[in-house]
């Protein structure tokens, strides 16, 4: 069992920046973001709290067009992606609970999360 984690301003700030945007960003777009409040933080202490978040399962992380992306909501959800603008948008709907109910179904095992990105051009950029 691991230790009970310390109490940090920054990792607070790292998580209530998280769980405060839409936006999926990467470490760097957290960083830079936290930089204005603890400019000492390092891009370090950063990518090891968000690290740990997404281990604890406070925190999802996906890679979407080579970069890593970190969402706030680990709510059953899929995202979709925009090819034009890039934006990525979350959907709640019952099929990410189907598949992980299915899968371990069929593997007669566990599933522990879904990650399934579906792509095409959002409201804005299909007009």
């Amino acid at each position: 069992m691991a230790a009970p984690r310390r109490f940090s301003r920054q990792r607070e700030a790292i998580i209530h920046n998280l769980q405060n945007r839409c936006d999926h960003p990467s470490a760097d777009e957290i960083y830079t973001a936290i930089r204005q409040q603890y400019p000492h933080i390092s891009l370090g202490t950063v990518y090891r709290n968000l690290r740990e978040l997404e281990q604890e399962g406070q925190a999802l992380k996906f890679t979407c067009d080579g970069k890593e992306r970190f969402d706030g909501n680990t709510q059953p959800h899929y995202h979709f992606v925009c090819d034009i603008c890039g934006e990525v948008y979350d959907v709640f709907d019952a099929v990410t609970g189907r598949i992980a109910a299915q899968t371990a179904q069929a593997v007669q095992g566990e599933v522990h999360s879904v990650q399934l990105i579906v792509r095409g051009r959002c409201k804005s950029c299909a007009k």
